[in-house]
């Protein structure tokens, strides 16, 4: 973890104590600074922008309803995603659109991979990115969603895992089946998959 992730988490923390106390200020802090990603994240599930806009603002509201009961977590961005993706899962359960958790086919995970232009070394590379973006669309939705936090979001496996609400070792496992998967159309070794899908993502952005 660099300086700066822990001068931010710390940062956080220091917002999410004085949310817990009342602050009002701070509330509205959290949720200014984590609406546009918590969007982002829903879109991976659903393409309905009003479950999960309505999914966002339930979340925040149990938090402040809770607010004098919750922990303290350890990363204030991990707790919101797991919490909020949960909600979503709820509400789609709700409008009989059922999201098995257990059956990975079952809901929708789409998103775009990014490209930096300056970090394809050369054409063979640009070709293997392009390959990939269109691959892991492919996957089945668990497959993306857990490509998307480890290499998009930059999250550790027991960070994913506690997202995904899975252990450490399915979690490895499940990104491991991803990497059979994109090896197999690929025709390529796991090490090239992992090095292109980590110029694929703006990981850096978030990190």
């Amino acid at each position: 973890m660099s300086h700066e992730q822990i001068v931010h988490d710390d940062h956080n923390t220091v917002i999410w104590l004085a949310f817990k106390e009342g602050n009002w200020e701070a509330y509205t802090q959290l949720y200014n600074q984590y609406f546009k990603i918590l969007n982002n994240y829903g879109h991976k599930f659903t393409r309905d922008i009003n479950v999960i806009e309505d999914a966002i603002h339930d979340l925040f509201i149990r938090l402040w309803t809770n607010r004098a009961g919750l922990g303290n977590p350890v990363s204030v961005k991990n707790y919101l995603f797991k919490s909020l993706r949960s909600i979503i899962f709820r509400k789609l359960q709700s409008k009989s659109r059922f999201v098995d958790l257990e059956n990975e086919a079952e809901h929708n995970f789409p998103f775009e991979i990014s490209f930096d232009q300056q970090i394809m070394a050369d054409e063979e590379e640009q070709e293997l990115q392009k390959k990939i973006k269109f691959h892991v669309k492919a996957l089945p939705a668990r497959q993306q969603e857990i490509i998307y936090l480890r290499f998009y979001e930059g999250l550790g496996y027991d960070e994913i895992a506690d997202i995904m609400e899975i252990n450490v070792s399915s979690a490895y496992k499940l990104i491991y089946k991803a990497f059979d998967n994109l090896q197999d159309v690929l025709k390529t070794s796991k090490l090239a998959i992992v090095l292109a899908l980590y110029s694929c993502f703006c990981i850096n952005n978030h990190h």
